[in-house]
């Protein structure tokens, strides 16, 4: 997880996404720290789903509940160039 509360977790099965997407570590926006004042949650965070078997949901659109290790797939490309495009740092992968 960065600074900005950005957790980078894989995905679960899904039969309306293809098995590609599937295999993908997606970026999930889990709050964000104003220049001033404390964080604000933007909804369930990675851990919080993993652990009640909540659902998260990635820049990308995906909806899923986290429980996969990420450092085994690729980053979704759709969830980096979103998060790029708005000056976030993501790990290489």
């Amino acid at each position: 997880m960065t600074d900005a509360g950005i957790a980078v977790t894989p995905t679960t099965t899904d039969p309306e996404l293809d098995g590609d997407h599937e295999r993908m570590t997606h970026i999930v926006l889990e709050g964000f720290r104003p220049e001033e004042g404390e964080f604000v949650p933007a909804g369930t965070s990675v851990v919080e789903g993993m652990v009640t078997g909540t659902a998260v949901r990635a820049l990308c659109g995906k909806i899923w509940v986290p429980g996969r290790d990420p450092r085994r797939y690729p980053v979704c490309p759709t969830c980096k160039e979103i998060a790029q495009g708005r000056g976030w740092s993501v790990p290489a992968g």
